[in-house]
């Protein structure tokens, strides 16, 4: 009975925007969740013509195809204390490829008009599941959702610590070494900068075997942006990480060429400085290297 109330609204909401405005005021959203939410047995299971779905997983799928307006988006942030925001996480850690998708899709839209107070209380499983949707690589959106997900979250309280925690940083390293559209490797290095910020996240990057040596190969070549968060992320961790050997393998992979390369070309004040800084904490390791260039060697450390 049930689902066949689901495919109605479906039908409903595939017809027009109109349709589906109408349908969010009139409580369809508070159904839709009701749905979601609902823990015990109920769950149906119907086969489609396309496969099985379950009541949640139509639920879904409708809810975050209505396109909720900021208002709609907002309640459902808020109702319950957070457990909407729990259901989805359970929906990413046992739903379908194409239900996990969806949750993080809608937490997407969900986080971009959310409060701090509501993303300062997010648990230590949501970033596991959120990961594990990148990890798992379920689709283009999806992927693109979850960095922005995370994104959002991380700048708040200890999420940075939770990220990495998670397992963030590898998949993020692991993505940028596959990467090549623009906005992608924006989102990765604006998120590896944000991890970064934390002790847990400068330790996982520099425990993966190609962390420096990526972070360093986009500079200059993804975009200004790109470019300025992985000369932030090289600063944060020649600030606060760098023992001998992670000197030494700055050396070695040419991120100290790559730094003497940003001071010479026009890539932005902020990024020359923190390049600049980089260059004189290590000045005493560097300044005999043939890395640094003849033209520059006279004014080293600047």
């Amino acid at each position: 009975m049930q689902m066949n109330s689901l495919k109605r609204l479906r039908s409903i909401a595939s017809e027009n925007d109109a349709n589906k405005r109408c349908m969010e005021s009139a409580g369809a959203m508070e159904f839709l969740a009701s749905i979601i939410n609902n823990n015990n047995n109920s769950n149906e299971v119907f086969e489609e013509e396309e496969g099985f779905m379950s009541t949640k997983d139509e639920a879904l799928s409708i809810l975050y195809q209505l396109k909720l307006s900021e208002n709609g988006l907002r309640s459902l942030i808020m109702s319950g204390n957070g457990e909407f925001i729990e259901s989805l996480t359970r929906v990413m850690q046992h739903g379908s490829y194409e239900s996990r998708a969806y949750a993080v899709m809608l937490m997407k839209d969900m986080f971009e008009v959310s409060t701090p107070t509501l993303l300062l209380s997010l648990k230590q499983e949501f970033f596991i599941q959120v990961v594990q949707v990148l990890r798992d690589e379920i689709s283009q959106k999806a992927m693109k959702a979850s960095l922005q997900v995370l994104v959002n979250a991380c700048p708040f309280g200890r999420n940075k610590v939770k990220a990495a925690e998670a397992g963030a940083i590898r998949v993020l390293v692991d993505l940028l070494l596959d990467s090549s559209e623009k906005r992608v490797c924006e989102f990765i290095l604006v998120l590896l900068d944000q991890i970064c910020q934390s002790a847990e996240g400068r330790a996982e990057l520099l425990n993966h075997p190609g962390g420096l040596a990526i972070v360093s190969k986009k500079i200059l070549r993804v975009s200004k942006v790109g470019s300025e968060r992985a000369i932030k992320i090289l600063h944060s961790i020649s600030k606060f990480s760098s023992t001998p050997s992670v000197v030494q393998e700055m050396l070695s992979l040419g991120v100290v060429a790559k730094l003497c390369l940003v001071l010479q070309v026009d890539c932005g004040s902020k990024a020359k400085e923190r390049a600049r800084e980089i260059l004189k904490f290590h000045a005493k390791a560097w300044m005999n290297s043939p890395c640094i260039p003849n033209n520059l060697l006279s004014s080293y450390p600047f």
